[in-house]
């Protein structure tokens, strides 16, 4: 009897008719994940190292944004290059082995769950940071950041579990509702967040026409506001790279899987592993600690290859 994950997938994979139609895609969108795969991997490998020399970041921050970088890299490490072996084998009319099958869905729900609920997880702790003020470091310790963090990877873990065990369309179902939920949260959270930014710069212009002596709660205050804008790209490019995919487990339980429902769930996907190579180019675009430190790191790279 095959596993029905494996079953719910090979759904998925074109008739001889759409093979020839779909052919040119498929070849584009390989080798697109080929090209991911590595950006992935050599981005967030120089995130890791660039995260680890950084002094000057906040440890909470730090640590959130060091399990996020370690899922992206699990997914350009891990789960793509079985995603591009999937598309190669389906493209060259192979039989899909359930091995391969089972491992791909496996690393796939768990560093991509990783990263979904780590992006969730940033999104919180910012709001935190902005509504709590100076309560934030009595109450959000590193301890208790530490704890959400493993916390994150075991739920990833049990949701991979639960997909494996129970009907894939209940599994598709359950997935879009925890997804769109979160998603929800974080959005509100994001948006009280914007409004706070706002307040806190009029109370910056107040507080800059005021005594010198008030300097350091300006500087807090900015660094805040910094910090929480940096932290809604991260969301604002997930959001786009991930509710696709949200949507495509809806689409699969409500619609026939015709061709267009295939060409839409497999891009879909290829977007979503999208989003491990653009977080760290966000890092580094926003983030000048780090930016710096992966200068560095390149720069002793290029220095030792041509010693």
């Amino acid at each position: 009897m095959k596993n029905p994950v494996c079953e719910k997938l090979l759904q998925y994979q074109p008739t001889n008719t759409e093979n020839e139609n779909l052919r040119s895609w498929y070849i584009v969108i390989s080798v697109f994940n080929a090209f991911l795969a590595f950006s992935a991997i050599s981005l967030n490998s120089l995130t890791i190292q660039a995260l680890r020399k950084t002094s000057s970041l906040p440890k909470l921050l730090k640590t959130l944004l060091l399990s996020l970088a370690v899922s992206d890299l699990g997914v350009g490490l891990l789960v793509q290059p079985f995603y591009l072996g999937i598309l190669v084998k389906w493209l060259l009319q192979y039989n899909l082995p359930e091995a391969v099958c089972t491992a791909y869905h496996s690393l796939a729900y768990l560093f991509s769950g990783v990263s979904f609920f780590g992006v969730m997880v940033l999104s919180g702790d910012r709001f935190l940071a902005v509504f709590l003020h100076l309560r934030y470091q009595e109450l959000v310790t590193h301890k208790r950041v530490v704890a959400v963090v493993i916390s994150i990877w075991v739920f990833s873990a049990f949701i991979l579990l639960l997909y494996l065990l129970v009907s894939p369309d209940i599994s598709y179902i359950a997935l879009a509702v925890i997804g769109v939920v979160c998603i929800l949260f974080s959005a509100m959270f994001n948006f009280k967040i914007y409004f706070a930014v706002r307040r806190h710069r009029s109370q910056i212009q107040g507080l800059q026409i005021q005594q010198v002596a008030q300097n350091d709660q300006v500087t807090n205050a900015v660094g805040l506001r910094k910090s929480a804008v940096d932290v809604f790209y991260v969301y604002l490019v997930f959001l786009l790279c991930y509710l696709p995919s949200i949507c495509s487990f809806l689409v699969v339980v409500i619609f026939n899987l015709n061709t267009a429902a295939k060409v839409f769930y497999m891009s879909s996907i290829t977007l979503l592993f999208l989003n491990s190579s653009l977080n760290p180019v966000i890092y580094c675009w926003r983030m000048r600690q780090i930016r710096l430190a992966v200068m560095d790191i390149v720069k002793n790279i290029f220095l030792s290859h041509n010693n």
